[in-house]
């Protein structure tokens, strides 16, 4: 089967005798045709392996999980290359750098992708695996196996290293997949697929499985939103306005990977100096990521006194304050903050800041604005932390710590194919447990219902 890429597209004259006149709309219908024929044979085909990449056996798995480490590391050098050709080009059509940052592939972060593979290879697995069997009275044992969601689609934006990261977890869950990356990023996610795709292969996985979708043209996405017979999953990863618009137009299943509109609120009885720690590492260690801190609350007991202590220091490193209302009588020299802005993810160096009056407020404001992504509570005050996090409507929450630790890796799971916003079948980092169902298996001896 061909790949997208290997097709060309060229402007005919249908009829010479309609110069001028509805040519390139009849030829933007046969590209748009050849699109979804296009797509929709990579779909049948991903799913159509599924059925074999459900049966490998764990020890299969784990090998193919190898395969593909060790081919990222054989082909960093056509890794890099490709990268560049993405980062030179956002960076000539006036890609924010921030969002350039999240295309960069060095050798730190080829070697993370590398590491995610054999983390996510020696993660326990539980595919086939029965759980809570129960003898009923008729004597029939009724239990749930642990299966693959099955075909799963995934359609991201910027970060390329979540090809790998993708691609690892749903062979690791006994899935397959069809990845569809940004436009700014094509070259990098082409290069990375063509490299894991032949290890995986090679090692066992079934023809197909892996598919790329190699073209930026917009029209492959919607025809992916629509493919309920291949498609059982589809996860959007990027911005808030993106995955709307997915969970919006699709009628496929979509798990819901909701932006980083996160909160750090600065407690009454907070400890400032770590306050300041927490705060300056949720923005400052890498802001364009979901899992920045985007606003910080603040107490208006300690509201003063921790700005005194946090504002020099994020302008020194390049921060961009902006202001609540009450927080405007503390920073009179910084912009105010738009009521559009307290529901945005700032995926740059700015950080908003508001002064609330009670830690219910601050609740409240967070349940209002946030994303349901992840926030944090700096106090020294137990109870006051617990009701936070038991009030707070998000799919992490944080106690005296950094947002940047909403990660599947920091969290022990290995890669993560997302951060589900959601509360059906998935919350939170979605690792290998979170990209499988079950099905009820019944073990009979020949009964029949009366």
């Amino acid at each position: 089967m061909p790949a997208l890429g290997d097709f060309s597209y060229q402007m005919v004259d249908i009829n010479p005798g309609l110069k001028g006149y509805n040519t390139c709309h009849l030829c933007d219908t046969i590209m748009a045709k050849n699109i979804k024929d296009m797509v929709e044979r990579q779909a049948s085909a991903a799913k159509s392996a599924a059925i074999d990449a459900a049966i490998l056996s764990e020890s299969t798995r784990i090998e193919i999980l190898h395969a593909m480490a060790d081919a990222i590391n054989a082909g960093r050098n056509s890794i890099k290359e490709a990268n560049n050709h993405d980062v030179n080009d956002s960076r000539e059509i006036g890609l924010p750098e921030p969002m350039v940052d999240r295309l960069i592939l060095d050798d730190r972060r080829i070697d993370g992708m590398i590491n995610g593979l054999r983390e996510v290879a020696n993660l326990p697995d539980k595919i086939g695996h029965v759980t809570a069997m129960r003898k009923r009275p008729n004597g029939l044992l009724v239990g749930k196996m642990i299966v693959p969601l099955g075909c799963i689609a995934i359609i991201y934006e910027s970060r390329p290293n979540v090809t790998a990261d993708a691609a690892g977890l749903c062979i690791k869950s006994g899935n397959t997949i069809i990845l569809r990356g940004g436009s700014e990023a094509i070259n990098s996610n082409r290069e990375i697929t063509k490299i894991i795709s032949k290890a995986a292969e090679s090692a066992g996985f079934p023809s197909g499985g892996i598919q790329f979708i190699d073209t930026t043209d917009r029209a492959a996405v919607d025809v992916l939103l629509s493919l309920r017979t291949y498609i059982d999953v589809l996860i959007p990863r990027g911005g808030a306005k993106f995955i709307q618009k997915v969970v919006e137009n699709a009628k496929v299943n979509v798990i819901e990977t909701g932006a980083g509109n996160c909160h750090a609120y600065i407690d009454k009885e907070a400890d400032l100096a770590m306050a300041a720690e927490i705060v300056y590492n949720g923005k400052v260690s890498r802001p364009s990521v979901c899992n920045a801190t985007k606003k910080v609350l603040m107490h208006v007991a300690n509201a003063h006194e921790f700005l005194r202590i946090i504002i020099p220091r994020l302008k020194k490193a390049g921060v961009k304050i902006l202001a609540g209302k009450k927080a405007a009588k503390y920073l009179p020299d910084e912009r105010a903050m738009t009521e559009e802005e307290l529901y945005e993810e700032f995926l740059d160096m700015r950080l908003g800041f508001i002064v609330v009056d009670s830690l219910q407020s601050a609740i409240k404001h967070v349940n209002k604005y946030s994303s349901h992504h992840t926030e944090t509570i700096v106090t020294n005050n137990y109870k006051r932390a617990m009701r936070f996090i038991n009030a707070v409507d998000s799919a992490s929450l944080f106690w005296n710590a950094s947002t940047r630790f909403t990660d599947g890796g920091e969290f022990g799971m290995g890669a993560e194919i997302g951060i589900s916003t959601q509360k059906i079948h998935a919350r939170g980092p979605m690792s290998v447990q979170e990209l499988t169902t079950t099905k009820f298996v019944t073990l009979g001896t020949g009964q029949i219902r009366e």
